[in-house]
């Protein structure tokens, strides 16, 4: 079918932006993409977010969607299939899976749902632009054929982005993949304003594979070359946390937006946080009970424990972190989803001692509501995975970390949050009930970490305020954006 411009539509008509989104499904992903679709469905946009037909799925059994729907007219959710089959886990043992699975059905059927949102009575009027994550990179091919403007959005901080800028320099210098006995603490000094920073065992986790032609570090070399294609890239971080690394991906990008915390810039817009659809566990359902339970304990003196929606634990790990919990003496609030132990459905056979400890000063839930529970007064700490958005929601709730990285950014994350901003302690690569113990009890009673962390708490509560930086760069989004609308309408009035 051959579309042809509207030229019946006069240039007096209000302009109304429609806005694309594309995440990768799952939901580190998904959260800050959506955070971002509500807050231009706030600002009167257009929104159609698309999943894949799994995340969806979870989505509608866990999320009042029609709570949204009423909330914003304009958004819609769509769904496209991601290339695995119905019954795959898409666990973070797969997850690789997941990323380098043949992309070919979905690229197609992205384009044809861009090419059907287009079509308004035989015209072709295409979306104002895409905003597509950082690693689906067929979203701006598709993009530049039907001359729509993209957006790239990474959700990684920007320290991390601008470490995978030099994963192709890390294997030119021989650092990657790593070779023998390596010395885990050896220092990285190829990758510029990071020079002695990062360690061997601070690098991403694809750094871990054991060949530079693996399909997956080959993946995100090649996701992270196309990137800069795009006209902007959108960072959920804000600009006195991350400003050197920002000012260092400009040699990238003509226009940055750092829009960070988004919990917090939703707050701000909305003054209605409760309504926010992505403050839940979107894939997962909450148990709320635990909010009662903190309740009933004094000021920042519970830990909580959470390794986040993908990350996976053997038996014998699960139980080190347990009695170190246990053994530290502190009150503790642990989430531990169905799918946590890997090769077992659920806790099973937990040790009397284990059990009658935490029956007296713990509360374990398959999921919280982190955000709340963060913001909690009770909340003296959080032992983490170090993903993005549970640091960046821990430092905007001026909480100090003990991080256990796993996969993906994490590694990085956990070594600028004890050693950049000495807002806690990295314990990666180590898995002792001792260490725990100990670093619970260092964490709880460290007053200098504790001022740290309340100090980039007021940075982040700043730039979220308004005039603060990421509040001045979302309006700035919103008006490059109607800028991209107008300049679509004028050209489509001036064709023929």
């Amino acid at each position: 079918m051959v579309f042809r411009p509207n030229r019946s539509s006069t240039m007096d008509q209000p302009v109304v932006p429609h806005v694309v989104f594309l995440p990768f499904p799952a939901q580190g992903h998904v959260k800050p993409m959506l955070m971002l679709a509500e807050l231009l469905s706030q600002a009167g946009f257009e929104a159609t977010f698309i999943n894949s037909n799994h995340v969806q799925h979870r989505l509608e059994h866990s999320t009042n969607i029609a709570t949204m729907y009423c909330r914003f007219p304009k958004f819609q959710f769509r769904s496209i299939p991601d290339g695995l089959p119905s019954d795959h886990p898409r666990s973070a043992s797969s997850i690789s899976q997941l990323l380098i699975s043949n992309r070919d059905e979905t690229r197609t059927e992205f384009r044809n749902l861009l090419v059907n949102l287009g079509q308004k009575n035989g015209r072709w009027e295409p979306p104002t632009c895409i905003i597509a994550d950082g690693i689906m990179s067929f979203a701006i091919d598709i993009a530049e054929e039907l001359t729509i403007p993209v957006i790239t959005f990474r959700t990684f901080s920007a320290c991390c982005t601008w470490t995978y800028f030099h994963l192709t320099k890390l294997i030119e210098e021989g650092e990657v993949p790593f070779q023998g006995d390596v010395d885990m603490d050896k220092t990285i000094t190829c990758i510029p304003g990071l020079e002695g920073t990062l360690r061997c065992r601070d690098l991403p986790g694809i750094c871990r594979l054991k060949e530079a032609n693996d399909p997956l570090l080959q993946f995100f070399i090649k996701e992270t070359a196309a990137m800069p294609r795009a006209s902007g890239l959108i960072l959920n971080t804000f600009d006195r946390l991350e400003a050197s690394m920002v000012s260092k991906l400009g040699s990238f990008f003509s226009k940055i937006y750092t829009l960070g915390p988004l919990q917090g810039l939703f707050d701000t817009f909305a003054k209605s946080p409760s309504a926010r659809t992505s403050s839940n566990g979107l894939l997962w359902k909450e148990d709320r009970g635990c909010i009662t339970w903190l309740d009933s304990h004094p000021s920042r003196s519970v830990i909580y424990v959470s390794f986040g929606s993908l990350v996976g634990l053997f038996r014998d790990q699960l139980l080190e972190f347990w009695h170190g919990l246990v053994n530290s003496g502190k009150p503790f609030l642990w989430v531990i989803r169905s799918d946590l132990i890997l090769g077992e459905d659920g806790v099973s056979e937990v040790p009397v001692e284990l059990k009658a400890a935490t029956e007296e000063r713990g509360c374990i839930v398959d999921w919280a509501p982190q955000e709340e529970v963060l913001a909690h007064p009770a909340i003296g700490g959080f032992l983490t995975h170090s993903g993005w958005n549970s640091t960046l929601e821990s430092i905007f709730a001026g909480v100090p970390m003990i991080c256990w990285p796993m996969i993906a950014d994490q590694q990085v994350n956990s070594r600028c949050v004890s050693e950049l901003w000495k807002i806690g302690f990295d314990m990666k690569d180590k898995c002792e009930r001792a260490v725990i113990e100990k670093l619970v009890r260092d964490l709880m009673e460290s007053d200098e970490i504790v001022k740290s962390t309340d100090e980039f708490a007021g940075m982040a509560r700043d730039s979220v305020k308004e005039g603060g930086s990421s509040y001045s760069n979302l309006q700035k989004l919103i008006e490059d954006i109607k800028s991209m609308s107008l300049a679509r309408k004028v050209s489509l009035s001036s064709v023929g």
